[in-house]
C-alpha cells in the first residue's frame, strides 16, 4: 500500500492532531504517501485533499481540535453521495482509508467499504468513550480533567456561599465523563444513565447529607442526550428541599484545549498501528488500547456492542457518593 487517506470525522477530540503526526511520520517510514482530507467526508465528496508531510504536521502534536477540520455529512449517508467519495479516493490513487472519529464515523467508513470494496481502518477520536473496543478514546482524559478542573473551582465557590450546584458534562448517552469526574472531584452525588435515580430519591438524599452537619454539594450530571436538562433537575431539587440551587453547564469547553500527555500518547501510538495494520493488508478493523496493549477490533462490533462502565468504579458510588 502506497497511497493512504485520512480525515476526522464527527465531534473534535483533543488528541486527533497527536493522531494525524503519528499517522504520518508512520506512513513516511513505510516509504508511503499519507493525503489529508479535509472537512471529514463532505472534504472527501468535494474532493478537498492535499498531501501531508513531516513539515505540515511539525508543531501540531500540543494543539486541540483537528488541523483537518470535521463535519457530519448528510450526503454521505447516501449512496449517491458515498460513490461521490470512492470516485475521489480513486482518482487520488488512495488505497486505504484512516477514518478517526466515532461509532458514527466507523459506520459510514463501513458502508464504503462494504460497497465501494475500500479498505479502512478505524481510530477511537471522541470525549464520550462510547466507542466498543478500546478501553479509552483518543480525547477522553483531556475532557475529564476539564470537567474536574471545572468542579474544584465551583467547589470553592459552592463552599464560600453554602450552595448546593449541579455541574452538568458531556457524554453523549453515557456517563464515562461523569462518573470519573465526579469520583474525582468528589461530587457528592452521580446523576449518570448508567445508575438512574429520581428526583424523589435524590433530594433525600441531600436532605440527609445536609442534616448531617454538611453545608455544600456538588452533584455532577451526565447530559445523557440531553443537553441542559440538570437546570430542570435543579429546580426541582429546590422546590423539594428549599435548598439555594446553582447550575454550571460544561458544553463544548469540554472538546477543546491542549491534550493532556496521556492522550498525545495514546493517539500516537494508534496513528502508528492504523498506518501499520494498511500496509499489512489489514481492513475493516478499529485500532484501540485494551489492557494498554494495541487492539483491533472488527469494525462493526464497536457500535453494535455497547461500551460498559468500569464495574470496580461504579461500585465505587456506593461508598464515596453515600
Amino acid at each position: 500500500m502506497k497511497r493512504i487517506g485520512i480525515l476526522t470525522s464527527g465531534g473534535d477530540a483533543p488528541g486527533m492532531n497527536a493522531c494525524i503526526r503519528a499517522a504520518v511520520r508512520a506512513a513516511i517510514a513505510n516509504d508511503a504517501e499519507i493525503l489529508g482530507i479535509n472537512s471529514g467526508f463532505s472534504g472527501l465528496i468535494e474532493n478537498d485533499i492535499h498531501n501531508l508531510d513531516r513539515r505540515t504536521v511539525a508543531n501540531i502534536i500540543h494543539l486541540g481540535g483537528t488541523i483537518l477540520g470535521t463535519s457530519r455529512s448528510p450526503e454521505f449517508r447516501t449512496l449517491e453521495g458515498r460513490k461521490k467519495a470512492f470516485s475521489v479516493l480513486e482518482k487520488h490513487g488512495l488505497e486505504g482509508l484512516i477514518i478517526i472519529g466515532g461509532e458514527g464515523s466507523f459506520q459510514g467508513g463501513s458502508l464504503l467499504q462494504d460497497e465501494c470494496g475500500v479498505k479502512i481502518i478505524g481510530i477511537p477520536g471522541t470525549i464520550d468513550n462510547d466507542v466498543y473496543g478500546t478501553d479509552i478514546t483518543i480525547g477522553f482524559d483531556t475532557a475529564v480533567n476539564c470537567a474536574l478542573e471545572a468542579i474544584d473551582r465551583i467547589r470553592d465557590t459552592a463552599l464560600s456561599h453554602q450552595r448546593l450546584f449541579f455541574v452538568e458534562v458531556m457524554g453523549r448517552h453515557t456517563g464515562f465523563i461523569a462518573l470519573e469526574s465526579g469520583i474525582g472531584g468528589g461530587a457528592e452525588e452521580l446523576i449518570i444513565p448508567e445508575n438512574a435515580m429520581d428526583t424523589e430519591e435524590l433530594s433525600s438524599r441531600l436532605q440527609r447529607s445536609f442534616s448531617l452537619g454538611k453545608k455544600s454539594a456538588i452533584v455532577a450530571v451526565a447530559e445523557a442526550g440531553r443537553p441542559g436538562h440538570s437546570v430542570d433537575l435543579a429546580k426541582e431539587v429546590e422546590r423539594r428541599t428549599g435548598f439555594e440551587t446553582k447550575v454550571c453547564i460544561l458544553g463544548h469547553l469540554q472538546r477543546g484545549g491542549s491534550p493532556t500527555a496521556l492522550d498525545r500518547i495514546l493517539a500516537s501510538k494508534l496513528g502508528v498501528a492504523a498506518v501499520n495494520a494498511l500496509v499489512e493488508g489489514k481492513s475493516g478493523l478499529m485500532a484501540g488500547e485494551i489492557d494498554n496493549k494495541i487492539a483491533f477490533t472488527p469494525i462493526q462490533e464497536t457500535w453494535e456492542r455497547q461500551k460498559a462502565l468500569d464495574s470496580e468504579l461504579r461500585d465505587l458510588l456506593g461508598v464515596l457518593c453515600d
